[in-house]
């Protein structure tokens, strides 16, 4: 649910490791096209790698989507870690809002990185789907285990609203290619994660 702002067709990163680097433009590149519309070519030409060394460290394409998504769930991890520091958990679910909001342009032109390859490989049944899913599903596991910190009874429930939220208007963001909605969203759920204190607010709903 990450990612970093980048230009269309530059090559990644050119001073790393072969598989890291196929690795990095695998995640760049199922973003931008998709995973059916992007060879293997595509992403060895974004990784400045020769087309024909791919095949010594992934057979297949499916083999360098399953390496994308180990890196989604890797940055997911890295992302979380930095947010330990914080002293209270609604600073970390704010955090990680924010970092939603500071991604708001790449949102924009493709969407949100993780939750569009989720719905795509949510189409198959070949066991990339559930690959997937693992790394949706550690995202709220690790806003669940927050807002129980936060002394909630329903946190599982709140964790699935304010995952469901950010997909929602990542999807409404590139849309309309209008960042601004992201931003808009950010404030309002940072409101909500506030008022999960107050007892005359609603618990359950992000509205």
């Amino acid at each position: 649910m990450t990612d970093s702002k980048r230009s269309d067709r530059a090559p990644v990163v050119t001073g790393r490791g072969k598989r890291e680097r196929l690795t990095t433009a695998a995640v760049k590149m199922l973003h931008e096209q998709g995973v059916e519309k992007t060879t293997l070519a595509d992403i060895a030409r974004a990784a400045d790698v020769p087309v024909g060394n791919v095949y010594y460290y992934f057979k297949t394409k499916d083999d360098l989507v399953e390496a994308a998504l180990g890196a989604h769930a890797q940055g997911l991890q890295t992302m979380i870690a930095s947010f330990e520091g914080l002293s209270t958990p609604q600073d970390r679910l704010k955090a990680l809002i924010g970092g939603w909001v500071g991604q708001r342009d790449l949102a924009a032109r493709f969407g949100c990185p993780t939750g569009t390859l989720c719905s795509e490989l949510g189409k198959r049944a070949d066991g990339l789907d559930r690959t997937a899913a693992k790394v949706m599903q550690g995202m709220i596991d690790w806003s669940e285990q927050q807002f129980r910190l936060m002394g909630r009874s329903d946190s599982r429930d709140l964790a699935v609203a304010l995952i469901a939220a950010y997909q929602g208007i990542s999807l409404l963001t590139n849309t309309f290619r209008d960042p601004e909605l992201m931003v808009r969203e950010g404030d309002r759920l940072e409101r909500w994660i506030d008022s999960l204190g107050r007892p005359s607010e609603d618990p359950g709903d992000p509205a």
